[in-house]
């Protein structure tokens, strides 16, 4: 008798393959922005939680701008060509996807740093504090 894990038979390779490789797309994570902050990013890094929060502590060289403060005018200081990489607090917080729609509305490219400041702490790296 299945499991609740196989009762429901895997993809398809190709399908699998297209749903595994559009995830990139959407989402980078915390050991790949931390590299690439290391070598000069070619992104904006967003910290979409709230200014106290980002006051506690945050990634170095991530701006803090609140996902209900995204707004067309706010994003005129960037070019349209700007990639931006939203978090928020974790796995358990859905700010990071709420900035990423609005940037997505306004047809800004935009992915989610997946497991957001808790991941980026899993990772070990460094959190600075202030505003």
């Amino acid at each position: 008798m299945p499991t609740a894990v196989t009762a429901t038979r895997p993809a398809a390779s190709d399908r699998a393959r297209e749903h595994f490789s559009a995830e990139f797309e959407f989402e980078t994570d915390c050991s790949d922005v931390h590299d690439a902050l290391s070598q000069g990013a070619d992104f904006v890094l967003l910290d979409v939680r709230s200014p106290a929060l980002y006051a506690k502590g945050h990634v170095p060289g991530a701006i803090n701008l609140p996902h209900r403060k995204i707004i067309r005018s706010k994003m005129q200081q960037w070019s349209e060509d700007t990639i931006f990489v939203t978090y928020c607090s974790g796995p358990h917080c859905n700010g990071a996807a709420r900035g990423a729609l609005r940037l997505a509305d306004l047809d800004r490219p935009v992915k989610i740093m997946s497991g957001g400041l808790a991941g980026w702490v899993h990772e070990g790296f460094e959190v600075v504090t202030g505003s």
